[in-house]
């Protein structure tokens, strides 16, 4: 048994793979890490933009389409919609085998429509009808506009992925939007399923860099424990809004829980351990999404121990870093604003290197 196999068998968390390009599906390098383990798979606009830009495993299918009089974005969705399709099939066995908890592949929205409530939830039901498969999660970003879009998506008996979330008082709102959502819908709800994307290597990339400009011994101290503190505190938001009677209300109509998914876990800080956002937030019912680099190295050295509820000081951490100066609000603020521009200028960045990979092709 495979140290991702662990994660699920033993601590009951499901690992999945943050990264999808077209030559693992047609190499069966994603078959492998199936085999392996993984049991999800996460893309974003900035994957897609390495993937078919550091290859020419699109090249073929480009011209094509770009020949039957399709646009540079609207072939760029198709590219997409290819990968994502054929993903869902390779993981549609987990998706039934494990009754709808695993198995999904996430597709996010166009990253430009972040602050657009209306404009993000056509674009979802667009994506959920284009795909039509029931493993299919679509990303939304957790921007004050894209809360009513999740709940309404939710309402509707479409299964969300809720992406760049940098604050516990952001993620109560996203918990909120998934039960009245819930709420909302008519009939069964055992169909509808979702989680919450918590990032956490920026949280300290951004908090540690501060740290270091207040340089007091205290500051330098708590250098390395704000993402691990926040992802721990809001577990425990996870455990206390997920049970109680308005919970077993949802549960009797088939309800499962919004489950808390740790990304952006590859270490930015050298001085770190390379899987460390795996083996400090190890725990069940939660989700761990992971780039190919830091899988291959948990499979070699990582942990498999519940470690998500091992330290009660969570709180008081967050606390102390508040009082060295630190407003945590502010900076997921400005975690959130960067999150939804890096997409954006990925998303742009890959349209211009799409439409010179035409110009160069047909010469």
């Amino acid at each position: 048994m495979t140290k991702l196999q662990e994660l699920f068998t033993k601590e009951g968390q499901s690992p999945w793979l943050d990264n999808l390009r077209r030559s693992w599906l047609e190499t069966g390098e994603l078959k492998n890490w199936i085999d392996d383990g993984v049991r999800g798979i996460t893309s974003n606009p900035t994957i897609f933009q390495k993937a078919m830009t550091d290859t020419d495993d699109y090249d073929s299918q480009l011209t094509e389409l770009i020949s039957s009089g399709r646009s540079i974005e609207e072939s760029y969705w198709e590219l997409v919609l290819e990968d994502i399709r054929n993903a869902l099939d390779l993981m549609r066995p987990l998706y039934d085998t494990s009754n709808g908890l695993d198995g999904f592949v996430s597709l996010e929205v166009d990253p430009t429509l972040a602050n657009d409530t209306s404009a993000t939830i056509r674009a979802a039901q667009h994506l959920h009808t284009l795909v039509d498969r029931p493993n299919l999660y679509i990303k939304i970003p957790a921007t004050s506009p894209g809360i009513p879009a999740i709940q309404k998506l939710i309402a509707e008996g479409k299964s969300v992925n809720v992406t760049l979330i940098f604050s516990l008082e952001r993620y109560e709102e996203v918990i909120e939007a998934y039960l009245s959502g819930l709420e909302a819908h008519q009939g069964d709800l055992s169909s509808i399923s979702s989680v919450a994307s918590f990032f956490i290597s920026r949280t300290d990339t951004e908090v540690d860099k501060r740290l270091a400009q207040i340089g007091s011994e205290t500051a330098i101290a708590l250098q390395g424990k704000a993402a691990i503190s926040q992802g721990r505190v809001a577990y425990q938001i996870f455990k206390e809004r997920f049970s109680g009677p308005r919970w077993d209300a949802l549960c009797e109509r088939g309800a499962m829980p919004q489950r808390p998914l740790w990304a952006s876990t590859s270490t930015k800080n050298p001085e770190f351990p390379d899987t460390l956002y795996i083996d400090e937030l190890i725990g069940p019912e939660t989700v761990n999404t992971i780039p190919d680099a830091t899988l291959k190295a948990f499979l070699d050295h990582g942990n498999v121990k519940r470690t998500i509820d091992i330290d009660e000081n969570s709180s008081s951490i967050l606390q102390q870093i508040e009082k060295e100066g630190i407003d945590l609000n502010e900076v997921s603020d400005l975690l959130e604003e960067q999150g939804v521009s890096a997409f954006v200028d990925s998303f742009n960045e890959l349209l211009e290197t799409l439409e010179q990979k035409v110009s160069q092709l047909k010469n």
